[in-house]
């Protein structure tokens, strides 16, 4: 049985609808009313291998802010259902992901409790019409809600797009490692008993 998540969050700045399988194939369908956070989104589904679908209105006439934090609020709450009870997962995992000249690490732990270190500079503050400055915002806003402690780092990097690339990539490429079951085992991995 797949392990899916759906969230509607709706506020007085944002209505966004998240559908989100961590069983799936890799297919997306993306709308935020921002390309650049739409390519980034399809590109952790892809190569995370998750099925995703996000729906997202938002003030975008004041900035992004509101639309990528909320995004992230409701992803971070879908992945924390899909999770489920957390029977079996390996519960750790690090990707190292190689984006042309840009190189990350994201590395973390389905733990239950939430924390996030950023450590990523980009060179600008802006690809395109989007706030770089957002993406570390989306990252907490997922961690805090799906209960992850989350560190990502930047080893190398030029070119903004391939950063931010590499690292959506690579934060795909964690969470289905780490929520991988694994079939030996079926308790929680933690000597607590709980996630």
């Amino acid at each position: 049985m797949a392990r899916k998540g759906e969230i509607v969050r709706k506020t007085g700045e944002t209505d966004i609808r998240v559908n989100f399988c961590l069983d799936g194939e890799g297919r997306s369908k993306i709308h935020t009313g921002t390309g650049f956070f739409d390519h980034m989104l399809e590109l952790f589904a892809c190569h995370g291998l998750f099925d995703l679908e996000v729906a997202a209105e938002g003030d975008i006439h004041v900035d992004y802010h509101h639309t990528v934090e909320d995004t992230g609020i409701a992803l971070g709450q879908a992945i924390f259902r899909a999770l489920g009870e957390k029977k079996g997962i390996v519960r750790y995992a690090t990707a190292y992901t190689p984006m042309d000249e840009s190189l990350s690490r994201v590395a973390l732990d389905i733990s239950g409790r939430p924390y996030t270190v950023f450590n990523a500079e980009f060179t600008a503050q802006k690809v395109g019409d989007f706030d770089l400055e957002l993406v570390e915002e989306f990252f907490r806003a997922v961690a805090f809600n799906a209960g992850l402690t989350l560190h990502i780092d930047l080893i190398r990097g030029r070119n903004n797009h391939h950063i931010a690339e590499s690292i959506f990539k690579g934060f795909g490429r964690a969470l289905k490692g780490a929520s991988a079951v694994d079939a030996s085992q079926d308790r929680v991995l933690s000597t607590k008993g709980i996630l």
